[in-house]
This record gives structure tokens, sequence and C-alpha cells, in this order.
């Protein structure tokens, strides 16, 4: 009898260690792991041959191209297609996340023999309702795309959504710039395509969960808000940083985005104010759908903690309509229409500016701009400059060139923009496009004059 006592004390002191264990890793966040050791209790499931698990914890979830291979390989002509249902039927929830040793970007564009060049894809069978643009900044990180691609392709697929993904490359190895490439990244993808949202994605965040909509709401979302790295919680209520979704409109209520955070940090926290500061709020899918794995890594050379970010948050309410679109100088070294993306390398400058250290363009890169080219205007270096906030033309007049000044007394500006400068695909930004861009915003300000703030960008995308 001493001895079956002695047993099930065992037993017990055994399970009380199990089920401590337990709960420190899932203080720590790490759920998957978790459900290893409840496995070991189960049985199996008999539906978990079909490859997709609907659990309440979405900790395990199905192939994210399990509900592809039955759409048809030639896309539909005519005035007939119909509208795509406005709830997808491809979408299953829960996706399983893993990383394969192996993987090629070869591998990515053969399972995904929809997406046209330049990263483009629009559904076979019916006709999309939204147009999404995913704009990911970028540099030295072509072991963490690869997996994004293989994972973003199929997820938004799923959704049946028309979209284009474009990656925006930083030349040069000089510290990074995170918001100030999304800035070109908004700019460059709209002079493309008049897409309806613009998804700003991280390019170490995978979405585990397809009911996660890439399209936008009525305000700002920020659809990263569970992330592993933070147990799968929202870290605090004001954070905006990994996954974030703007309307046209919405960016240019908050200014996009600041130029000015060298360095990793601070610039997701002064986005997030500025949505407040234009008077809207962010809008969250729920913590069991806005799930995302982050691919782990350390910090990249060139992209050190910004010592200043903290300083700089306090002064957002003074400056966040002084630095912005408004004022992103950049030049854009090559355009490349690939397979499964848009990659577009861009000089962005440094903390002293655009051309102090302006990197040589490559040899065999025949339309990117040369060491003497015009820079683009400072706003800040003169009165008479092109500002957002000064008075610069007429209501139906544009700037024609930086070079010539913008008065509030004379208006000496031409009646129409002049054609940009295009060749072999490539686009070179001159100093009249960030005067034509700023032009518009201060005559169509979206928060007195929403309609035509939309037009605003459509009419720039030739500048």
């Amino acid at each position: 009898m001493v001895t079956i006592q002695s047993k099930w004390r065992y037993f017990f002191m055994f399970l009380g260690i199990q089920l401590v264990v337990m709960a420190l890793l899932s203080r720590e966040g790490y759920q998957k792991r978790v459900t290893y050791f409840i496995r070991i209790f189960r049985k199996p499931d008999s539906t978990s041959a079909s490859g997709r698990n609907h659990s309440a914890g979405g900790l395990s979830g199905g192939d994210v191209y399990a509900n592809l291979s039955h759409l048809p390989r030639a896309h539909r002509h005519g005035d007939d297609m119909p509208y795509c249902p406005k709830t997808s039927p491809l979408t299953g929830g829960p996706i399983h996340v893993g990383f394969p040793s192996g993987l090629s970007l070869a591998e990515v564009e053969r399972k995904n023999p929809l997406v046209v060049r330049g990263g483009r894809y629009r559904p076979p069978d019916c006709e999309a309702r939204h147009r999404t643009a995913i704009i990911i900044p970028h540099r030295h990180r072509e072991h963490h795309l690869k997996f994004l691609l293989y994972y973003l392709h199929p997820f938004l697929q799923r959704q049946q959504l028309s979209y284009g993904v474009y990656i925006i490359h930083q030349a040069g190895n000089y510290t990074f710039n995170r918001a100030k490439l999304m800035n070109v990244g908004f700019r460059e993808a709209m002079r493309e395509e008049d897409w309806d949202c613009l998804f700003f994605h991280d390019v170490d965040l995978i979405p585990e969960d397809d009911r996660n909509m890439y399209v936008c709401d009525s305000n700002p979302k920020h659809a990263a808000v569970a992330m592993d790295k933070f147990g799968y919680k929202l870290p605090y209520k004001m954070y905006f940083g990994g996954v974030s979704a703007l309307t046209p409109l919405h960016y240019l209520k908050m200014n996009g985005f600041p130029n000015n955070y060298w360095g990793w940090g601070g610039e997701d926290d002064d986005i997030g104010l500025r949505v407040t500061l234009a008077g809207m709020y962010i809008t969250r899918p729920s913590l069991q759908v806005g799930r995302y794995k982050m691919i782990k890594h350390k910090l990249d050379k060139g992209n050190d903690v910004n010592p200043k970010r903290f300083n700089m948050l306090t002064k957002t309410r003074h400056t966040w309509k002084l630095d912005g679109m408004n004022t992103a100088e950049y030049e854009i070294m090559s355009r490349h229409h690939l397979p499964l993306y848009t990659n577009i390398t861009v000089h962005i400058g440094t903390e002293e500016g655009l051309h102090p250290h302006a990197p040589a363009a490559p040899p065999n890169n025949p339309a990117a701009p040369s060491n003497n080219a015009a820079a683009p205007p400072n706003p800040a270096s003169s009165s008479q400059q092109c500002s957002s906030f000064q008075q610069p033309c007429s209501s139906s007049q544009l700037c024609s060139s930086s070079q010539q000044p913008c008065s509030s007394s004379q208006q000496p500006c031409s009646s129409s923009p002049q054609p940009c400068s295009q060749s072999s695909g490539q686009t070179q930004v001159t100093p009249r496009s960030s005067c034509f861009m700023v032009t518009l915003f201060q005559q169509h300000h979206p928060l007195t004059d929403p309609p035509q703030s939309v037009l605003l960008i459509h009419q720039s995308r030739c500048c």
C-alpha cells in the first residue's frame, strides 16, 4: 500500500512540475512550446489530416497555399466579370508559419504563377474590390525577404485583392532611415497606380491569420497588434509599428512620415502621434486575428539605436507639419520590375542632407542621376522656396521649377506640369517634383478640402 501511495505522490509531483514549466513558458510568450506539451496528453484529432486547425488560441494553422490550387491559370476578360465577394471564400483563419531551409526566390516564384512582373496580382475569376500596395523598407535583408514573399503573396491572394509589392531599398551604407523610405514608397507607388490603400510592412514580420484583411479602414490601421516578440500582446496603447495601413487621404492629413529619424527607434511613435495630431485615431484587428511571427535577428549594421529619439518625440507636436511628405528629398537610382516585386533603389542622403556624401551611380545604370544633377529644393533654406504652409501659386497653377521662386504676391508658375524624365523604365526625381507635390498639398489641405486632396495624389503621379 505504501508503494502505491509513493507512486501517486511522485506522479502528482511530476504533474505539478509540468504545470509550473508550462506557466513559465506561457508567461514568456512561448505559446507554441506550451502547445507541444499539451499535445502529449491529447488524442489525435480526426480533422488534423486536412492540414487546418481552427483552435480557439489560433496557435497553429494550415498551409497558406492550400486554397489556391483550384484558381484558373488564366484571367477572364470582358465587362461581365463579377465583383469578388465581400468576404473571400478562400480565407481560412490561422496559418502555419515556419522557416524551411533551402527556400529560394525561384521556389516562391514557382508557387505563385499568377503573380506578374513587378509583384502585381489581381484575382483571375472576379473583379477585386480593393487595390492595396505593400511598401517594404529594405536593406541587406534578402534572407528575410524571401520568407516574407513566400507567405505574403498567397496570403493576399486568399483575400482576393488586387495588389502590388514594392521593395524600397536604401542605397549605400549610411545610417538606415525607415520612415523616409516609407515616404519614398508612398510617392513612387502612387505614381504607378491609384492605390486605395497602402500597407507599410516590416520585412521580418509574417502574418499568421488571413482574416487580418489587408484593406484600409476609415482611420489609420495598425495591423501588427499581436507579435510573438511581445507575447502576442500590444506592448502599449499608442504603438504603431511593424505593419500599418493608410489611405492616401490619411497620409496627406498627417503629412506622411518623419524624415529625421536616422537609426533604430522612435519613428513608429512619431507616426502614432501624427495620427492623433491630425484628428484621427488608430484602429486595430483583434489580438486573435492580428498575429505576426517575427524572424529573429540582431540589429543591422548601420541601424544602431537612435540616441536622440526620445528628445525628438517631445517635439513632434511642433514639427509634424514641417517635416514629412513636404520635405522628403531623394534620388531614384534604379527601378526594376522583378517577378515577385518592384525593387526601387533610392539615395536618401544622411543627416547632413541629400548630396554631401552622394554615392556614385552604378556603371550599368544610364538613367541614374549624375553627380552634377541639381539638388532638390530645401523648403527651410529660403522664404521663397515652395513650402507646404506658404502661398506659392494660385489654385490652378503649379510650380514649374524649384529655381523659379514662388511668391505670394506674384504668380511665376506655369499652367501645366512638365513631363517626367524617364528612361528604360526608370524615373529620376527632379527638383520640380518635390515643389509640385508640396504646392498641391498647400492648396488642397485634406483637413479642409478632402475631395480635392484625393485628386492631388492622382495628379502628382506624373511628377
